[in-house]
């Protein structure tokens, strides 16, 4: 039986398959990596420095930049390339520690403190979808 690849619409690349989804592994693209140089969090925002990577190289690295053009969060760009957020975190890590992405962890609130919320924004926010629904 002949398996019938097609390519996808737009701007999807050619190792992801209609019927099959991703051709490649998501470890694979990690050569089996599981941990990353470097800690992010799901909220830490990425964003690329216009340093062209040297040692990241590949369709995958490519992907990611092209996506981190502005400020981005991890959790985003996971979702994009549609691979686990723990394999995306690695290939963040590769383009960070070649100069390529400069990343900033989420700002923490000190330990028992309530972080402050903007009434008036979200007073806004709620008369916006209520406007939508």
């Amino acid at each position: 039986m002949a398996v019938r690849r097609r390519r996808r619409q737009g701007s999807e690349p050619l190792w992801l398959d209609d019927e099959a989804g991703r051709l490649v592994r998501p470890y694979t693209v990690s050569n089996g990596r599981t941990r990353p140089t470097a800690h992010f969090d799901l909220l830490t925002m990425v964003i690329a420095t216009g340093k062209p990577p040297v040692t990241c190289q590949g369709p995958d690295y490519m992907q990611v930049l092209g996506l981190c053009g502005g400020p981005v969060s991890v959790a985003e760009v996971a979702a994009h390339i549609r691979l686990p957020a723990v394999v995306t975190k690695v290939l963040l890590a590769d383009l960070v520690d070649c100069g390529a992405l400069t990343a900033r962890a989420p700002a923490q609130t000190p330990h028992g403190a309530s972080p402050r919320t903007d009434r008036a924004l979200l007073e806004a926010v709620l008369h916006g979808l209520r406007q939508r629904l």
